[in-house]
């Protein structure tokens, strides 16, 4: 008797101090789907401490909607303003507290690793991101804010650091471009 493949859903989250967009993908065997994605507001003015409750409670209702396996988050960026990576760092802080009070599984990854896995590029643009989001899920129009197909990619990036359909190279020039640490330089003399 064959097994049926087991059904995965991943909840990609992009924790933001005014905007936080989640996507939730589906995985069954080889196969991937778009669930849902979109943006929680939460106003450019209000107490901070008011925002991350929104932020918590808003993961919650996620959570107990659609059930996820794991969840995934972009981990905050460096920056020069210390104030709002303190403020992101807060914001992720409770997305994940909302995550580890149900027991769900959570991992971050860096932008750069999230653009890389789903372009190929770890310098692509939100737009360029977006733009590959819409041809692998058939998206008709971009979404007016980013940061619910930010989320979507880090779902999506959680997937193939899964070891599941990893994008690999057909090429000796892609896979010199994936690989420069592995070129060795011959000189001559």
């Amino acid at each position: 008797m064959i097994k049926a493949p087991r059904e995965k859903i991943i909840l990609g989250l992009d924790p933001g101090t005014n905007i936080t967009g989640y996507g939730i993908i589906c995985v069954t065997g080889n196969r991937v789907e778009l669930v849902q994605y979109g943006i929680i507001r939460l106003g450019k003015t209000g107490e901070q401490a008011l925002k991350l409750k929104k932020i918590f409670d808003k993961v919650i209702d996620l959570l107990k909607e659609y059930h996820p396996d794991e969840v995934a988050l972009e981990a905050p960026f460096f920056g020069k303003n210390v104030q709002s990576m303190l403020k992101l760092g807060r914001a992720q802080g409770v997305a994940m507290s909302a995550a580890l009070s149900r027991e769900i599984p959570i991992v971050e990854y860096a932008p750069k690793k999230v653009k890389q896995s789903v372009t190929g590029n770890g310098n692509a643009s939100k737009e360029q991101v977006a733009k590959m989001l819409m041809q692998v899920f058939q998206i008709k129009e971009i979404p007016k804010l980013l940061d619910a197909t930010d989320a979507l990619a880090v779902a999506l990036c959680h997937h193939f650091q899964q070891g599941n359909l990893k994008p690999k190279s057909k090429s000796w020039e892609g896979f010199l471009k994936a690989n420069p640490n592995r070129i060795k330089r011959i000189s001559r003399s």
